[in-house]
């Protein structure tokens, strides 16, 4: 069903009101410092599996304070020398899942990791990671755990997580890092785009209908979740209005677009009810780095899906040199 945001050309002139806070890139330095000095061991371990053309491992590493992250990682059974590396985050609610279930880019010729997502996976794809950090009161789901104190954030903890993935692959011998590229889809698009701004190893971002973005905005246009358990949680906390997007713009992709330089592949669904067109824009507007979107007319959420993994195949091939 349409929706009632903007459309072209309002959407390519878009300015999101979001600004970024004086000690933006001095909160995350030292989010990820304090990561990085947890303790916390990365294991990789051959998995059981049926897949003859690939090899398959599961991975564990540490992520925000130690916290053991887990991951599938997969690449072709035949390779010669260092891979290009595509990590790829999950959607909100979903979790790494079985690794047969998405092949194509270990089948192209990449070392290709699915980070799970803490505390997340058993809406639409199973998980298997914890997220053993407490929480204030909330909104059901995970978008206002921790929303009045910046440090207490669940997507401090996320993000952070997504940054020591890529600290936990790029030394091993088959990885170049000189080729590491980021995606996902919704959630995982905001990922994206967040460790594209935080990270310079990465050398290209593919955010799919990103969420995350434009929060102001968000909650005002979105019509369904998971924006809208901001606008829940604020229907009863009246008085925390300002203490919530204070807390966001620290996790608003707004401003991690805004010192990303890597090449950049944005999709949009132009009728989409979770991440509408205006927030994606208001990310893509201000993306610091070269960049291209493609536009999906008539989809909701759902965004191009096989349709845009054609485009990211196609894209990313030509920019790493991978025929």
């Amino acid at each position: 069903m349409p929706i009632a945001d903007l459309v072209h050309p309002e959407l390519g002139a878009y300015t999101s009101k979001v600004l970024m806070p004086d000690d933006f890139a001095q909160f995350w330095t030292e989010t990820i410092a304090e990561a990085r000095k947890a303790s916390g061991t990365v294991t990789i371990v051959k998995a059981a599996t049926s897949l003859k053309a690939v090899e398959t491992y599961d991975v564990t590493f540490p992520g925000f304070g130690g916290h053991p992250i887990k991951g599938w990682l997969i690449m072709p059974a035949q390779r010669e020398g260092r891979l290009p590396l595509v990590l790829q985050y999950i959607g909100y609610g979903g979790g790494r899942g079985f690794p047969h279930e998405q092949l194509h880019w270990a089948a192209s010729g990449y070392a290709y990791f699915r980070m799970d997502t803490r505390g997340q996976g058993s809406a639409w794809s199973v998980g298997d990671t914890a997220d053993p950090v407490g929480s204030t009161a909330s909104f059901p789901g995970f978008m206002t755990r921790g929303i009045l104190d910046r440090n207490d954030y669940y997507y401090r903890r996320l993000l952070t997580d997504c940054v020591r993935a890529i600290d936990a692959l790029i030394e091993l011998p088959f990885i170049d890092a000189e080729r590491i590229a980021v995606c996902g889809d919704s959630q995982g698009g905001g990922m994206s785009i967040a460790v594209a701004g935080l990270d310079p190893r990465v050398k290209a971002v593919m955010p799919d209908v990103p969420f995350l973005c434009d929060f102001p905005r968000a909650v005002q246009v979105a019509l369904r979740e998971p924006y809208t358990e901001i606008v829940q949680f604020l229907a009863q906390h009246r008085d925390k209005k300002e203490k919530v997007f204070e807390t966001l713009t620290y996790f608003d992709c707004v401003n991690f677009a805004r010192l990303s330089n890597a090449p950049a592949l944005f999709s949009v669904a132009m009728m989409d009810e979770v991440c509408p067109p205006s927030t994606v824009y208001a990310a893509f507007n201000v993306y610091a780095g070269k960049k291209q979107i493609v536009e999906y007319d008539f989809n909701n959420h759902e965004g191009g899906q096989a349709y845009q993994e054609r485009h990211q195949m196609a894209w990313l091939g030509g920019l790493f040199g991978v025929n």
